[in-house]
């Protein structure tokens, strides 16, 4: 059998003028990064209506089992495109954490793949070193204002700004830096966030144009002063230099899936610790040049989907035209108890105690936000009649239809039924208007119980003393509106990643909250998630390889 890698170098890819040409773009409209990848001028879109119907892929919450997102996301592209759709896919760029870690190649999978797999899986286009050099342009700048007099008085002791690296890098969790005399700066407690937790990947992602991002940038609280007032990169007037390092990054990259679809790759935010969804102008761009548009939302409908819908589509005037929920029997029966060696096995009493799982992402879907969904089974060739037959009668009870997807095994011919039913929710007439959890402008305190309650199922939160004493901080600070990221474990619906399938009466403790105003939201702090991860004991970084010719292999 051959790997993803294998199978993705034996495409050969198009040309990128015949990939534009599917979007209406020509050779003039790109900006060629090789033969096999481009940037798109904001032109080429910049002044169109948004034209295409939007669908979003989320998931159950994670197992080790796998779900397949991704992979369903390229799948379901491909099989619209076979239907005679014009049609785009709209994805995170990769982190290289994951890639080094426990995840491995993060561009789908089997016959449903992007490429060139191997680029947009490590270097790509450059856009998270820029991401990363700016936010660190910005850490510099705070640090050398400090070394040369402090005007702006700021605390030492209050310095929220971290410096980041997009690696899982434990060691740089929590540093001391400014060591070594006068001259080498001034000494202080600091540490390092993955870039893709950084404020300036959220922003970038968020951002409608460079103007917008610009401002954004500025706004960003880097600081606070002795007097507790807070200091904005603005104030350090380093929002210019910051801009004019993201301007090339600031355009959607434009790849393709191994049946020829288009696909803008850009942006790419932890889900579990930032807001996990691609950025807003690709998504626009795809919007405007194509009738279909398949996005994806990182992890759970818990989190990417939520904060997909109450963030993204809050800041961007988006609506979904229906919701892809993604789930496997597998991992449906990790949720009922079953340890991993014995997925294999029909087991239907397990299937049945790990499928309210599922039952709540949907619930959440259709009740909450109102939105018309599919379920879409990723097949596994040790699924049995009996399982999907129980999958689907569970589902067809709350009016929901399952599709089985087999885009792994069969790319985008294996889509089909998945596809049909997409373009089915999306022509059909809706009977409910699209809402948010949580209405603009209410408190801090509700938006989080209405979070825990509406999409969690939990029975509310509890603020610890010290995230108290931050959230009437914010408030009186004027940032009590914003809305609300939530730093959470994805394998749970509540914040203990113990706690499988649909628990019920637990509270969510929030022990800490931070502003990030220049992406325009407070991130809550749940459990122990934290802005820098580690390698695992195995990471895949041991079984990536390159050969002489520069043949990359190992990258899952």
């Amino acid at each position: 059998m051959l790997t993803d890698i294998e199978i993705a170098q034996s495409v050969t890819p198009r040309p990128m003028e015949e990939i534009a040409a599917k979007l209406g773009l020509t050779g003039a409209d790109l900006i060629p990064y090789g033969y096999d990848k481009a940037k798109v001028e904001s032109a080429a879109w910049r002044d169109k209506a948004r034209k295409g119907k939007l669908i979003l892929v989320t998931a159950i919450n994670p197992t080790p089992a796998g779900e397949g997102k991704t992979t369903t996301s390229v799948g379901l592209a491909d099989a619209l495109s076979r239907l005679g759709k014009q049609t785009c896919l709209a994805l995170r760029e990769p982190s290289l954490g994951p890639v080094f870690g426990v995840k491995g190649g993060a561009a789908g999978g089997g016959y449903a793949q992007v490429i060139p797999m191997e680029d947009i899986n490590l270097h790509f286009t450059g856009d998270f070193h820029a991401i990363g050099a700016a936010n660190n342009l910005l850490a510099a700048m705070l640090d050398n204002h400090i070394q040369q007099g402090n005007a702006l008085d700021i605390d030492g002791k209050n310095i929220p700004w971290k410096r980041c690296v997009d690696m899982n890098d434990r060691q740089l969790r929590s540093v001391i830096d400014g060591l070594g005399g006068k001259m080498q700066g001034v000494p202080r407690e600091d540490g390092f966030e993955i870039t893709v937790a950084s404020e300036v990947m959220a922003a970038f992602c968020l951002a409608t144009d460079l103007a917008d991002l610009k401002h954004r940038l500025g706004r960003m609280i880097v600081a606070y002063t002795r007097a507790g007032a807070p200091v904005t990169a603005h104030d350090l007037k380093a929002e210019g230099a910051m801009a004019a390092l993201l301007k090339d990054a600031l355009k959607p990259n434009l790849v393709q899936t191994l049946e020829g679809t288009p696909a803008l790759i850009h942006g790419g935010p932890f889900a579990n610790i930032a807001h996990g969804c691609n950025s807003v102008i690709a998504t626009d761009a795809a919007l405007k040049l194509s009738d279909y548009v398949v996005t994806e939302a990182g992890f759970g409908a818990d989190l990417g989907a939520e904060k997909f819908l109450d963030i993204k589509c809050r800041a961007a005037a988006l609506e979904p035209d229906a919701v892809v929920i993604v789930a496997t029997v597998r991992a449906l029966k990790h949720h009922g108890g079953v340890a991993k060696a014995e997925l294999d096995r029909e087991n239907l009493e397990a299937l049945e105690k790990g499928l309210p799982n599922l039952l709540r992402h949907v619930e959440t879907i259709r009740n909450t936000y109102h939105l018309p969904c599919v379920v879409a089974i990723n097949a596994f060739p040790t699924d049995t009649a009996a399982e999907l037959a129980l999958v689907e009668e569970k589902c067809k009870e709350l009016g929901v239809n399952v599709a089985l997807s087999e885009v792994w095994a069969k790319g985008g011919q294996g889509g089909q039924a998945l596809a049909e039913e997409v373009i089915r929710l999306c022509g059909e007439p809706r009977l409910d208007e699209f809402t948010f959890a949580y209405p603009d402008n209410t408190s801090i305190i509700y938006k989080l119980n209405a979070i825990v309650g509406r999409v969690y199922g939990g029975a509310g939160v509890i603020l610890t003393p010290a995230a108290e004493k931050q959230a009437k901080k914010l408030i009186d600070l004027g940032f009590g509106g914003l809305p609300i990221c939530m730093a959470k474990t994805q394998y749970s619906l509540s914040d203990d990643p113990a706690l499988l399938g649909a628990p019920e009466g637990f509270k969510v403790t929030v022990r800490a909250f931070k502003v990030c105003a220049g992406a325009g939201f407070i991130v809550a702090y749940t459990g122990d998630i934290m802005t820098m991860p580690g390698l695992p004991k195995v990471p895949a970084a041991e079984n990536i390889d390159v050969d002489e010719n520069g043949k990359i292999t190992g990258l899952f």
